[in-house]
């Protein structure tokens, strides 16, 4: 009468196990959202490629998110940082947080490339209500309940902006910016030459000669005016002997002539 008893209790307990894994195998556990990642070489969704240098595709980027109501924080030479919030509905709030690299290009000068990455947050507003007693000795083991409500918003989500019209959307914006807003072309090096003069042409010649400029002291240039004009006194005192010395020599000639020529009559 034992060995029938157990053999039901041996197949059943065989098949609890099996039973077990058939449940357990129509559950199974979701694939994680990272392990869809290809990192791939070919063109990226999030990266675009502009014919400017890095510092003027971060500045149109700057003004294509202020152009859209995004609020800028401290810009960087190459990074732009912005956030924008929305409210889809009175109990849900949504932050989209911006995010710019702009950095050299590959293959060609005064090319970049602008890295965007966009963040959605989300919260929804979550009401708590909290209760306390109140014991009044006077009225005995009385207690009277006070209730409170306080409303704080959760952050309920967390989600990179997936690619597609959303960033094509700013690319395009961003290549507005670089071809409205003036910019500055450096010269190319190999278009600029110099060439050096000969010594000979600057010493012989008197338009290039350079004239030296002296440059006087308050005393030099009095002591220099008081010469000048003793100067000027002796040539005036020589010139003023000289007249004096011609008048007198016309004079004494008409007195000597009559002498002669009552000498000479007979």
């Amino acid at each position: 009468m034992y060995i029938p008893f157990v053999r039901p209790l041996s197949r059943l307990s065989l098949a609890l196990p099996l039973l077990i894994l058939a449940a357990c195998g129509g559950k199974a556990a979701p694939t994680p959202s990272y392990q869809a990642e290809m990192f791939s070489t070919g063109a990226s969704p999030f990266a675009h490629n502009y014919d400017a240098t890095s510092q003027e595709t971060c500045e149109a980027s700057r003004r294509a998110l202020l152009s859209q109501g995004y609020m800028t924080t401290m810009t960087q030479p190459d990074t732009v940082d912005a956030t924008k919030n929305f409210q889809p509905t009175p109990e849900t709030h949504v932050v989209v947080s911006f995010h710019v690299v702009c950095t050299p290009g590959e293959n060609a000068s005064n090319t970049s490339i602008a890295y965007v990455n966009a963040v959605q947050d989300g919260y929804t507003l979550k009401k708590s209500d909290t209760s306390a007693s109140v014991g009044l000795s006077v009225l005995g083991s009385l207690s009277l309940p006070i209730r409170s409500n306080s409303d704080s918003m959760v952050k309920i989500s967390s989600e990179t902006v997936p690619a597609g019209k959303f960033y094509d959307r700013f690319f395009s914006l961003v290549g507005h910016y670089l071809r409205t807003v003036p910019r500055s072309s450096p010269i190319p090096g190999e278009n600029v030459s110099s060439q050096t003069l000969a010594p000979s042409l600057i010493l012989n010649s008197p338009e290039l000669t350079p004239t030296p400029i002296v440059v006087q002291t308050p005393a030099a240039s009095s002591a220099a005016r008081a010469v000048v004009a003793s100067a000027a006194s002796a040539a005036t005192a020589a010139s003023a002997v000289s007249t004096a010395s011609a008048t007198s020599v016309t004079a004494t000639v008409p007195a000597s002539a009559p002498a002669a020529a009552s000498a000479t009559t007979p």
